[in-house]
Formats: C-alpha cells, sequence, structure tokens
C-alpha cells in the first residue's frame, strides 16, 4: 500500500483516486486555490459535488495552504491540475516541496516558447526549477482514458514517462489494476505531446460532427467524422515525429484521440462551434468546464506558424489545424477544407 497525495481534485485528479483507491493505497486529496467549496464538500459528504460515488472513507482532505501537511510521508504526489493551475503549481508547491517525493503529473498540455518549441508541462516545470537550482525529475501519466470512465471501472492503457525504471515501476505498482492498465517508457517528450496535442485535433472532429447534424437533425454522421478523424491522425503523426516521439507513444495519443471525440468535454465544445455558435456563445453555454482543447489549439498553431516562419516545416502539412484555429477566431465552421485533405500517391 502507498500513501498518495493528489493535488487538485477536478475531474482526472478525482478519477485518478479512484484508481488509487483500487489497490488499497492510502489516499491524501489536496484542492487548488480555487477547489476551497470542493474540499468543504468532501469534509462533509465524501464526495467531489459534481460526482455520484463517494470517495473511500478513509480518504483525508486538505485545502491548498495544507498542502505541506498532505506531502509529508506521500511515497508520491499526483499533479491534477489543468492548464490555468501550471503556474501556482510550480511556485507553490514544486519550488517548496521536498525533492526526495516523486511527482507523477496527470496535467496534459504544451507551451509554446518564443522559436516556436513546444514543451510540455512536465518539461516547462523541470526548466523553471533549474533556473531556481532545483534538481527534480517529473513523471507524467498519459492515455485514453475520459474520467467517468475511469471512475466506472472501464478498462484501458495509458502509459507513465520518466527516468528511472525503479520509480516508475512503483507507480504503476501502485495504479495498475484489473481495468487500468500501464506501460512504461523513457519518451517523455513524445508520449507528453500526444496526449496534449490530441485535445487540438479532436475538436476539429467534433466541430464535423456538430455541423453534420445541421443537415441532418437527430442523426449522427459518421462518415464525415471519421474522414476529419483520418486528418486529425495524420497531423497529430506528423507533429509528432517533428516532436522525435516513438511510435508507441504516438498511438497512445491516437487512442486519446478518439475516446476525447467520443465523449470528453473537447467534444460538447466542437459539436456547439460546428452547429453555428461563436467560441463566446460556447463557453458561455459550458460554463464551469476546463476547455483545455482551446488553449491548445492556440498554443500549436502559434508555435508551427513561428517555426514556418523559419522555414523549419510547411504549414500546409496542417490543413486541418488551421482551420480549427479560424473556427476559433473568426466562426467560420462550414468551410472544412476537404479537398486539403486528399492524396494522389501515384
Amino acid at each position: 500500500m502507498a500513501i498518495i497525495n493528489i493535488i487538485g481534485i477536478g475531474q482526472m485528479g478525482s478519477a485518478l483516486a479512484f484508481v488509487a483507491a483500487a489497490n488499497g493505497n492510502k489516499l491524501r486529496l489536496t484542492g487548488t486555490p480555487v477547489d476551497r467549496e470542493v474540499i468543504d464538500a468532501c469534509k462533509v459528504s465524501g464526495k467531489h459535488p459534481k460526482l455520484d460515488k463517494p470517495f473511500p472513507a478513509d480518504t483525508e482532505y486538505y485545502y491548498s495552504e495544507q498542502w505541506e501537511e498532505a506531502a509529508e510521508g506521500s511515497d508520491f504526489v499526483i499533479a491534477g491540475v489543468s492548464s490555468y493551475g501550471v503556474d501556482w503549481f510550480l511556485n507553490d508547491i514544486l519550488a517548496k516541496m521536498n525533492s526526495s517525493i516523486p511527482v507523477l503529473s496527470a496535467a496534459k498540455g504544451l507551451l509554446d516558447l518564443e522559436d516556436g518549441t513546444l514543451i510540455s508541462y512536465p518539461e516547462h516545470w523541470k526548466k523553471e526549477l533549474a533556473k531556481m537550482g532545483i534538481k527534480r525529475d517529473i513523471y507524467a501519466l498519459g492515455g485514453p482514458g475520459t474520467a467517468a470512465e475511469i471512475i466506472a471501472h472501464d478498462h484501458t492503457h495509458v502509459a507513465i514517462c520518466g527516468p528511472d525504471n525503479d520509480l516508475l515501476r512503483m507507480m504503476k505498482k501502485a495504479l495498475r489494476n484489473e481495468w487500468f492498465h500501464i506501460s512504461l517508457t523513457h519518451d517523455d517528450k513524445g508520449l507528453e505531446s500526444a496526449v496534449a496535442i490530441k485535445n487540438a485535433f479532436a475538436l476539429g472532429v467534433a466541430i464535423a460532427i456538430g455541423y453534420a447534424e445541421t443537415t441532418t437533425p437527430g442523426d449522427e454522421h459518421y462518415n464525415s467524422q471519421a474522414a476529419v478523424f483520418y486528418q486529425a491522425s495524420k497531423e497529430m503523426m506528423r507533429f509528432l515525429e517533428i516532436q522525435g516521439s516513438e511510435k508507441d507513444s504516438a498511438l497512445i495519443g491516437i487512442g486519446d484521440l478518439y475516446v476525447t471525440v467520443a465523449g470528453a468535454r473537447t467534444r460538447q465544445i466542437g459539436i456547439l462551434l460546428g452547429q453555428g455558435k461563436t467560441l463566446e456563445e460556447a463557453q458561455n453555454m459550458l460554463t464551469g468546464m476546463t476547455l483545455e482543447s482551446v488553449v491548445v489549439v492556440r498554443r500549436l498553431t502559434k508555435a508551427l506558424r513561428r517555426r514556418a516562419e523559419r522555414g523549419l516545416i510547411n504549414m500546409d502539412e496542417f490543413p486541418l489545424l488551421a482551420y480549427i484555429d479560424e473556427v476559433l477566431e473568426n466562426g467560420v465552421h462550414k468551410d472544412i477544407p476537404w479537398d486539403k485533405f486528399t492524396f494522389e500517391n501515384i
């Protein structure tokens, strides 16, 4: 049995609590500064206010200012923060936490640098900590898994990346169970890139679903979404080739793309955009949801355009991404660039 402290109890942080609990691990759930009401509710009812299933009875709950108490004695910490909590986790937690406590990140996202380079949140944390004179490895978990289905014990296959084999295997032992299957890899950059960019391309497939619904209300059209899924996979694989991703890491990302299209938050906003809503209208309709896909699209497009300006890539290889960015900025959802998806390998 391990003692696992999860910091950030949004959807994925909460889902991983049930993964950890399945193996009889001791849970400590720590909120971010915006989770105060959630922690209040958990202390009273033993449940996240947005979930029906209670956490194990012996789960301990901590407010953000109590994180040191929660981290003390933990076998490892899981970072369950969203993109909006990245800097808080760096400056308020990682910069002050005992460096002997391993950290496993479940945060999916990329930051774009001035030269068009894209780095994951764990890589960003490591670089910024190094500037402070702190040497720390950050491990990361990624793969297909919506929070609701993880909580329902639906089978999935994810991967954990990081440098130390013993720590990788320790984390796998603590989290693996009969329905949560885990692979291990040293391909940090490839895995973290794959599971981050899938949010951007899943948005494109969801836009196609929403637009098709406007032509024949009540029916879901699979031809159009499969055609866009093909292009999404193609552009993902090209970007991951640029990133130097290993094949298995890239394919984990394609699996994550599939499940994100099928039932995650990105599907909801994409369908609304495809039905003709502006981004502002869609966001207002989904108040309270963290929409990582919008952040990823903007950062990914911005970075690739910088690389194109430097002559390192050709933006013509990413027509779907350019279209998604155009929808977010101008709402031109009807003009899916179908002809740009075709090829002549003759």
